[in-house]
């Protein structure tokens, strides 16, 4: 079966010192750094994802409920939106970008860009119409498998895992090289995504 490796929002906005910083996302980088030099070899594809977002609407708040909405965070330009430099280094070739003018969680509503640009409104919207999208470019590449890894396990890694399973591929999350926010929210989104019958293993 063909393989597919994607790579959820390992970004310093969501790494120590960031501005929604998990616990362990460092951490996280730097593991799945190792394994992905170690593995490249393995997978037919490999993508990362990242929030992108430029005005995400009520996504962002002064006053978060850290449920829907959250401080100021992955913001479009900026250092802490770019590839962790751990991840960055691996020269990845597909990055999709999600969120520009909306919440995102899934990787599966992001767009593929390669550039740092800030998209306006209507040139995401034409890249979606294009179909420039994950599923397409799984697709395309004869994925039946996809292994998902990154931060965070409660939330953006947990939403992709569960599109990928929807769109009928054969999911494996690698729990050493994911994080949650909290543990509580950890075993919650363990659950969720056991039920929905994906693979939760331990990265070789």
């Amino acid at each position: 079966m063909t393989k597919a490796l994607i790579v959820v929002d390992v970004q310093p906005t969501f790494c120590e010192g960031g501005e929604l910083g998990v616990e362990g996302g460092n951490a996280v980088a730097e593991r799945i750094a190792d394994y992905v030099n170690a593995h490249r070899s393995e997978y037919a594809y490999i993508a990362t994802t990242q929030d992108w977002h430029i005005e995400p609407g009520a996504h962002w708040s002064a006053e978060p409920d850290f449920v829907d909405t959250w401080p100021k965070h992955g913001a479009a330009g900026t250092p802490n939106a770019e590839l962790h430099t751990a991840i960055k280094a691996l020269n990845i070739q597909h990055h999709f970008k999600k969120g520009q003018y909306s919440a995102a969680y899934s990787g599966f509503e992001g767009i593929e860009d390669n550039t740092d640009r800030i998209q306006t409104r209507e040139e995401v919207t034409a890249e979606q119409s294009a179909g420039k999208t994950l599923a397409n470019a799984l697709k395309a590449a004869g994925v039946s498998r996809v292994d998902v890894v990154g931060i965070a396990e409660s939330h953006c890694v947990k939403d992709t895992a569960l599109d990928a399973g929807k769109l009928g591929f054969e999911v494996t999350v690698f729990e050493g090289l994911t994080v949650p926010v909290s543990e509580e929210l950890g075993v919650a989104a363990r659950k969720q995504m056991t039920a929905a019958g994906i693979t939760l293993a331990e990265s070789r």
